[in-house]
């Protein structure tokens, strides 16, 4: 079946049975879809007769105002639980502009109109223009398979701007015959819907949920994932007119795990706007940057809602006693639970999480290689840089273990300061025969003693030594061309800070959070924490380093953590190789005649 980048999903199954169906349409869907899935609710329509099933009357079905009940509520939060499960790879994307209460009209509409009797009265433009539109509705005579594509094409269109060449997949096929794991979910459905009790019967609730005008909720939003999208789309049902969201910022995210990973603010915010206004144009939405736990959930006096979670709840809490203190009325606390991940590892959170996700970009390419065509193609080379005591050497170390060749920046410069090597005379010369030992070598705790404090001493330094180690290393990677080796690692602190990504295909850096960082070198080395900070804050920080980086790995966690991440990042540096060799023209052989 072909692949398109972007398709809409139209579920048509009852809400109470949604549920049991959603992995199983998801799979189908994943074959067909390779982007962005946007998801299309209308339950109980009918797409065989297209006659007036869909409730619009005449011989197309209409789209119409669903109203925001809790099944609905649970039917979101349950369909982007599945997709992380199932096709993580997938933007999905519920669209709620069919969403509305009967006394509970959007104050504007997509199409500019407000009050009409249809939740389209233009099609909606949405941010990626679906090429595909699929359904989950069962056929009971397949012999009508074309006639059904056709209205739900002609559906499609009437909701929103679509390809001009829509084409239009039936899923009914990959729905017989439910899996194992399928009934397994079926069971547990039956279990959730029997704790809930009062649901209004098998058909669901019937009561709508209460809604507010005006709607908080804060978060750092960081790589929008499922959680993050049902706690949007939740808020979208509840808020009627204006939907504030706190994004957190700069303080906020000091205690982040691997925080040098998190999108920029403008990134996160973008594609906040870009869901939101997809999934529920109506809404005025305000995104504002949060610098504490509280923002303006603490002083906007129109706000009525704060949507939480069971692990941020006592955070609604605090925001509600702070409230008070300001004179403003609590907000009503509108609890969602939280994801489960179906993925983790023993160091994740069970939850779905940013922390999580961030983790898993450990070990693979962030982003792609520079042009590197100045260098031969073996061995492939690796920068490998770091701040103090964040493991670089000792995954260096790892990586030669795997068959890389090794180079020890820190060692080559302890070369440079050897008699009989030009940098060692020109360093005498510059900074005087007085910094000789008895031995003749060169006294570098009375160098550093010269260098502290003054940039231009340093720079002078530097200027010296770091060409030199630059020659050395490039005389150790030929060595290691020369020995067959296909990649070589070349362990450098200063990588970045003396220009040598020129001599490498990849950088890689290792990071490590500031206050581990402070303790290992601590306990290592025998200095105060003071001493260890300036340490710190004297090299390159370690943002800019990331921002650099193609591949990035972390020991924050045990040696075996750290080995799996090698191990990952050293699996996928094989497969660019490769495919980097098979991208290459073969080479032209001239023979002898």
């Amino acid at each position: 079946m072909s692949m398109f980048s972007t398709g809409v999903l139209v579920l048509t199954a009852p809400l109470h049975t949604l549920p049991l169906r959603m992995a199983p349409v998801l799979r189908s869907a994943a074959r067909v879809v390779q982007h962005t899935l946007y998801v299309h609710l209308h339950p109980g329509l009918n797409l065989s007769a297209c006659g007036g099933g869909g409730g619009g009357g005449g011989s197309q079905p209409r789209p119409v105002f669903i109203p925001p009940v809790p099944d609905l509520s649970t039917a979101i939060s349950r369909l982007y639980s599945k997709a992380a499960d199932v096709c993580g790879h997938l933007d999905v994307r519920v669209l709620l502009t069919n969403v509305r209460g009967a006394q509970s009209p959007d104050v504007h509409s997509p199409g500019g109109t407000v009050g009409t009797g249809s939740p389209f009265p233009a099609p909606q433009r949405l941010s990626h223009s679906p090429e595909v539109v699929l359904t989950d509705y069962l056929l009971q005579d397949t012999e009508q398979s074309s006639l059904v594509g056709q209205c739900l094409q002609r559906y499609a269109g009437h909701c929103y701007v679509c390809s001009p060449t829509l084409a239009s997949v039936l899923l009914q096929p990959q729905l017989e015959g439910p899996q194992a794991a399928d009934e397994e979910e079926e069971e547990e459905e039956e279990q959730r819907q029997g704790q809930e009790g009062g649901r209004g019967g098998p058909s669901g609730a019937t009561e709508p949920l209460e809604t507010y005008s005006d709607v908080v909720v804060g978060g750092t939003f960081d790589r929008l994932h499922g959680a993050h999208k049902t706690l949007l789309s939740i808020s979208c049902l509840l808020a009627k007119r204006r939907f504030v969201i706190g994004v957190c910022d700069q303080e906020m995210l000091k205690r982040k795990v691997l925080k040098e990973l998190i999108e920029p603010y403008s990134v996160r915010v973008e594609r906040l706007q870009e869901f939101l206004q997809d999934v529920r144009p109506s809404l005025q939405v305000e995104i504002v940057a949060l610098d504490d736990p509280f923002g303006v959930s603490v002083v906007d006096r129109q706000l009525q809602c704060i949507v939480v979670s069971e692990e941020t709840r006592r955070g609604g809490e605090a925001v509600n006693t702070r409230r008070l203190e300001n004179g403003l009325p609590g907000l009503v606390l509108h609890e969602i639970q939280l994801l489960k991940d179906a993925h983790r590892t023993e160091t994740e959170e069970e939850k779905i999480s940013s922390s999580s996700l961030r983790s898993r970009l450990l070990g693979t390419l962030l982003a792609p290689p520079k042009d590197a065509s100045h260098l031969p193609p073996l061995p492939y080379v690796i920068g490998l840089t770091g701040c103090s005591s964040s493991g670089k050497s000792s995954i260096a170390r790892r990586l030669e273990a795997l068959g890389a060749a090794r180079i020890d920046c820190d060692r080559l410069g302890h070369l440079v300061y050897q008699a009989g090597n030009a940098g060692y005379d020109r360093v005498l010369q510059e900074f005087g025969s007085d910094l000789l030992n008895e031995d003749k070598s060169i006294n570098r705790r009375e160098l550093g003693r010269k260098v502290f404090g003054s940039k231009e001493r340093l720079k002078a330094l530097t200027d010296i030594v770091w060409p030199e180690i630059a020659l050395l290393t490039k005389e150790q990677i030929q060595q290691a061309r020369e020995q067959g080796k296909e990649v070589c690692v070349v362990d450098a602190a200063v990588l970045l800070e003396a220009g040598w990504t020129d001599m490498v295909h990849e950088v890689w850096v290792t990071l490590l959070p500031e206050e581990e960082a402070v303790s290992r070198i601590t306990e290592r080395d025998g200095v105060s924490r003071d001493d260890a900070l300036r340490r710190l804050h004297s090299q390159q920080p370690v943002k800019q380093q990331v921002e650099q980086a193609n591949v990035v790995l972390s020991t924050l966690w045990e040696p075996e953590v750290t080995q799996r991440q090698v191990r990952h990042a050293w699996n996928l540096l094989q497969e660019r190789i490769h495919q980097r060799r098979d991208a290459r023209p073969p080479e032209t052989h001239q023979h002898p005649h």
